[in-house]
């Protein structure tokens, strides 16, 4: 597939339909945002793209404010960040101008890209998990909604 015609396939907007994280160093996989995330992407024909995902089934806080341990669950529970985009085969780079962890902001964020039908999978390269430390590949299943 040329540059061209995987920004003509990617642009739009698409709903997360799963989140899956293999540990590299034992091949395990897991649900990583949960059984049922929630999420979208959305690449526009002008280079830039942003991402909102949270996991499945997150406690509201008690109260109207969340408790320090309240709000680490949430902040732990989600990933965010916004930028520009440019493809190469069948890669796809995120520059990120701005991200719910500011280690990500002014870093490039490296996505595999594979169809089937209708749905994209983007996969990181192995890399440190920024949830949990380890070295692992996420895979992000998308339906495009829009």
């Amino acid at each position: 597939m040329s540059d061209e015609s995987l920004r003509e396939r990617l642009v739009g907007t698409w709903k997360l339909v799963s989140a899956t994280r293999e540990d590299v160093a034992t091949g395990t996989k897991s649900d990583f945002l949960g059984a049922d995330p929630v999420g979208f992407i959305s690449y526009s024909a002008d280079g830039r793209m942003i991402v909102l995902n949270v996991g499945g089934g997150r406690p509201k806080p008690q109260g109207t404010h969340p408790t320090a341990a309240e709000a680490e669950k949430l902040f732990r529970s989600m990933t965010s960040y916004a930028g520009s985009y440019t493809i190469d085969g069948n890669v796809i780079t995120h520059h990120v101008d701005i991200s719910w962890n500011e280690a990500w902001t002014g870093s490039e964020q490296k996505r595999v890209a594979r169809f089937a039908g209708e749905r994209a999978y983007l996969s990181t390269l192995p890399s440190i998990d920024p949830i949990t430390g380890t070295m692992t590949v996420r895979t992000m299943e998308w339906e495009k909604v829009g």
